[in-house]
């Protein structure tokens, strides 16, 4: 219950939020580092106002992180986490705060040092009254990601389980949070060497997919793809290539913002027929998808 009092003094007596929201940066900036000061100076008075400094450290950081400062914003989270150390702050600014560090580190390629700041902010999530397990399982997919970059499948397993049945939970199955985890549970499982467990999680990714958003949809595409390389890697060439075929049709329904991936997922089609000794296919779409690449 306590949380709720800093969140609104973040919101009433920080003017950089309001200028951030709408694009003014510059004055945002103005705005967050000139509260910034004067409650620098209030708190050695007044120990009651080290939760406003908080806030007003993460104002700072997104202010900074808008205007592409992305050490400035490190720092300014830093410095908030620090003072987290050493006086009360509510567990849902902490959380808050974590969360963007660990975004912030994951983003710059450094995820290493992400993994604890995602940690940190799950545990902080689900000790709240009510835990909040929803924004708990949003991050235990990005932490999965990481911990699947290291090779840490174990761990990366467990916290998509842990994502999908809280998202089941709260969103039910047809979401597209719930498929975006299958659809990553499935990527950990092929890269781990368990292309059948794979094919399993691509399936339910891909018929949620078909479900919300239509047959057409290029994140459709980007699952079947998925699934072609999975069916690949198990011998089942012939339904690779049909699954290659579609996401191929989607795509260039889309070709115009999809043309990187059209692209990509030409270029597995051919090395596929090349590698299954069709050259006269792969040359004629390798002919078809530089004219229509050429046509964007």
């Amino acid at each position: 219950m306590p949380d709720s009092q800093p969140n609104s003094i973040s919101l009433t007596e920080n003017p950089a939020v309001s200028l951030l929201a709408r694009g003014r940066l510059d004055e945002a900036m103005q705005a967050a580092m000139s509260l910034l000061t004067t409650l620098r100076q209030n708190v050695q008075e007044d120990d009651s106002l080290w939760p406003r400094v908080f806030v007003a450290l993460q104002v700072l950081g997104d202010v900074q992180r808008e205007m592409s400062d992305a050490a400035g914003a490190e720092a300014s989270y830093s410095e908030a986490l620090d003072i987290a150390e050493k006086h009360t702050i509510p567990q849902a600014l902490t959380a808050r705060v974590c969360t963007r560090l660990a975004t912030l580190l994951d983003f710059s390629q450094r995820e290493a040092q992400a993994a604890p700041f995602y940690e940190r902010a799950i545990t902080d999530y689900e000790s709240l009254t009510p835990p909040d397990d929803f924004s708990a399982a949003q991050i235990r997919n990005n932490l999965a990601m990481i911990y699947k970059g290291m090779g840490k499948y174990a761990l990366a397993e467990q916290h998509y389980l842990r994502s999908l049945e809280i998202l089941e939970l709260n969103m039910g199955r047809d979401s597209e949070e719930v498929a975006s985890v299958y659809n990553n549970f499935g990527s950990l499982y092929y890269t781990a060497g368990f292309p059948d467990q794979a094919m399993e999680m691509f399936s339910e990714g891909l018929s949620i997919r078909q479900k919300i958003l239509g047959p057409d949809h290029p994140d459709v595409a980007q699952s079947l793809c998925n699934m072609a390389t999975a069916k690949h890697e198990l011998g089942e060439n012939a339904d690779a290539l049909l699954d290659f075929e579609q996401s191929l049709r989607i795509l260039e329904l889309h070709i115009k913002s999809e043309a990187a991936s059209y692209e990509a997922v030409g270029s597995d089609y051919v090395s596929l027929l090349q590698n299954l000794g069709d050259e006269r296919k792969a040359a004629a779409f390798q002919k078809r998808m530089e004219k229509v690449l050429a046509s964007v």
